[in-house]
């Protein structure tokens, strides 16, 4: 492995023991932040996420890869029907609330639609998707969803970049 000092790059083979840089090189990829929903037995279930890509037009597909880690991954693995919404900067409190808590929607305008599936109000997109296909993918689920409903609306983009939040507003 080489070290970083200045500004010169930090060369290394991804292992077991090093994890921590491999997470920040991937951090280096600026994105989008999203909180995606479904119901539950528990009650409506929450968790922020960034690994979001749209895949296809026809059909309307788009993919999401929760951790399999998480306390919340048994409600993700098995949900047939939930919602990705991409979050504005002004709702940078609700990607902190869910990544602290699954059922953070108290302090949330949000509705339930015809599946079970909470809608948080607001957000700069909404994917109401159907799920599609799901495939192993390390540590993660790679969930290929059908998008059956969506909405958007104008503003500036909640970020995450190098482990922190930050803003994108259009020109």
């Amino acid at each position: 492995m080489t070290m970083q000092t200045a500004n010169h790059p930090v060369t290394f083979e991804p292992a077991s023991e090093n994890t921590r840089l491999l997470r920040d090189a991937f951090g280096r990829f600026a994105t989008g932040v999203t909180i995606v929903t479904t119901g539950s037995e528990d009650g409506p279930v929450g968790i922020t996420a960034n690994s979001f890509s749209s895949v296809s037009l026809e059909p309307p597909l788009v993919l999401w890869m929760p951790d399999k880690g998480s306390r919340r991954f048994q409600y993700f693995e098995a949900a047939e029907h939930y919602a990705i919404h991409v979050l504005s900067h002004e709702q940078a409190e609700i990607c902190s609330g869910f990544a602290r808590n699954a059922q953070a929607f108290d302090q949330l305008t949000y509705r339930t639609d015809a599946n079970g599936v909470p809608l948080i109000e607001n957000c700069l997109a909404r994917f109401e998707c159907r799920r599609h296909a799901a495939y192993e993918g390390g540590d993660h689920l790679i969930v290929l969803g059908e998008v059956v409903q969506a909405e958007m609306r104008s503003g500036d983009a909640l970020t995450f970049f190098a482990g922190k939040l930050g803003q994108i507003t259009p020109q």
